[in-house]
C-alpha cells in the first residue's frame, strides 16, 4: 500500500483546518499557500471531502471551509478511505481454503497487516495531529470547536 498524494494533502488540508478553523469558514487559497498546493488540486480533494461530509463548504466572498465534524471525531483513516479506499496492503482474495499456502498467507500476514494498519489510522484523530503540531511548533494548543 501506498498513500497517494490525494491522500498526503488531504489529511495536510484537515490538519490545517483543524488548527485554524476557528468560527471562520477558510478559503481554499489560504490552505493552499499553507500546504503549498495549487488551488485547483484542493478543489478536486475537497469535492470528494465534501461529499463524504468531513468538511463543509460555503460559497461566496465570505466563504471557504470547515470541518463537518468536531476534530475529536474525525480520524486519519476517515480522511484515508476517502481519499484512498481500503487501506490494504494487498487485495483481500477469496478465501479459497483449498490453496493452503495462499490462505496461510492470507491469514496469517495480510489480513493481520491490515488489521494493525486499520486500527492505527481509527486511533488518530484530526484533534491529536492539530495538537501534536502546535506543540511542535510552539503555538498556542487551545483547540477552538464550532
Amino acid at each position: 500500500m501506498k498513500i497517494s498524494t490525494k491522500g498526503r494533502y488531504g489529511l495536510r488540508a484537515m490538519i490545517d483546518l483543524a488548527v485554524n478553523s476557528t468560527e471562520e469558514h477558510i478559503p481554499l487559497s489560504t490552505i493552499a499557500e499553507n500546504q503549498q498546493v495549487s488551488v485547483s488540486y484542493l478543489e478536486q480533494v475537497f469535492s470528494v471531502l465534501r461529499k463524504a461530509g468531513l468538511v463543509k463548504s460555503i460559497k461566496g466572498a465570505q466563504g471557504g471551509y470547515i470541518l463537518g465534524d468536531q476534530p475529536y471525531n474525525i480520524t486519519v483513516g476517515m480522511v484515508l478511505r476517502v481519499l484512498e479506499g481500503d487501506l490494504h496492503v494487498v487485495e483481500e482474495q477469496e478465501k479459497d481454503k483449498s490453496d493452503k499456502m495462499q490462505y496461510c498467507i492470507q491469514k496469517n500476514v495480510w489480513d493481520k497487516i491490515n488489521n494493525c494498519i486499520n486500527e492505527l489510522v481509527d486511533d488518530i484523530t484530526l484533534e491529536d495531529l492539530a495538537v501534536k503540531y502546535q506543540k511542535m511548533n510552539g503555538m498556542d494548543n487551545h483547540m477552538y470547536y464550532i
